[in-house]
């Protein structure tokens, strides 16, 4: 009987901490589609195209499409994101990867967190796992997740998961 209650009271303790376990591995924000920049979004009264600039961040000088992302950031400011073709849409380059490297950058609020660079794949794939810097505000207000060249413009974003 002391066996008994004594395993019982072995595997309620390791179902809790495997629950404090998943709860610290919880994501903050989660993102599940992309959108490609489509570069202008107006054209303004004198007939000048307005660059579709996000949070601050200008476009990429070209469309670029993307077949699929899903990302996740966890309290922790560990962001995994899986990207799945993105290709340039237009210019002479169309259909190529346009020999980018990309990061994540995280906007909550005002504030913006970012990732190391990874190389896009030929065919636009991109993995990234790496902790955003600096330290990922919790809760996360307003999430937009933008998929960012080394030059700083986008190419991609984020449909945020609820």
């Amino acid at each position: 009987m002391r066996k008994t209650v004594s395993l019982l009271f072995v595997a309620a303790t390791f179902v809790g901490f495997a629950s404090a376990s998943a709860m610290a591995a919880q994501s903050l924000v989660r993102f599940d589609g992309g959108i490609g920049v489509i570069p202008v979004s107006a054209v303004n009264a004198a007939g000048q195209p307005v660059p579709n600039t996000v949070r601050g961040i200008s476009p990429g000088g070209q469309p670029w499409v993307i077949r699929g992302l899903k990302a996740a950031v966890g309290a922790d400011g560990r962001i995994k994101v899986d990207g799945r073709g993105l290709l340039l849409a237009g210019g002479n380059a169309i259909g190529t990867n346009g020999n980018q490297s990309v990061r994540a950058v995280l906007f909550c609020g005002t504030l913006s967190q970012q990732s190391g660079l990874v190389p896009l794949e030929a065919d636009g794939d991109f993995k990234i796992d790496d902790v955003l810097t600096p330290t990922t505000p919790n809760p996360c207000d307003s999430p937009v997740l933008l998929i960012v060249s080394g030059a700083g413009r986008w190419f991609a974003a984020g449909i945020p998961q609820e």
